[in-house]
């Protein structure tokens, strides 16, 4: 009889050791129910039933709950939004068009001959 309350007793301090080693070596956003301090208390307090307690009730079994944001689209996103609209959509093509207007003067300059210019390479130095 003293055997098995020997082995009983021996087990049991295993089975605390091993949920206070397990408790200790938890993150904290893992830990449910009660902070840490608490369930070191319960589980040194109560010898069985606290590491059973810590093992089914005070661990979560997976990581801390994801919070999912949906994502947005640069359009959806005011911040983005305002850092792009810097011009109006009118100036922004009035400065286009007058871009491209200064590149066609430079290909073809005014008065200049433009008929077979647009089949002939052009020119190296």
């Amino acid at each position: 009889m003293v055997r098995w309350i020997v082995i009983g007793s021996v087990a049991a301090v295993a089975f605390t050791v091993y949920a206070l080693v397990d408790l200790f070596m938890t993150q904290s956003p893992r830990v449910r129910a009660f902070p840490k301090p608490v369930w070191i208390a319960v589980v040194v307090a109560l010898p069985i039933i606290g590491p059973i307690l810590w093992l089914v009730v005070g661990k979560a079994k997976k990581g801390p709950p994801k919070r999912t944001v949906p994502g947005r689209a640069p359009d959806d996103d005011p911040g983005f939004l305002g850092s792009i609209d810097k011009e109006s959509s009118d100036e922004r093509i009035r400065r286009l068009e007058e871009e491209l207007r200064k590149l066609d003067e430079e290909e073809n300059p005014p008065g200049g001959d433009t008929e077979g210019d647009q089949d002939t390479p052009p020119k190296t130095s």
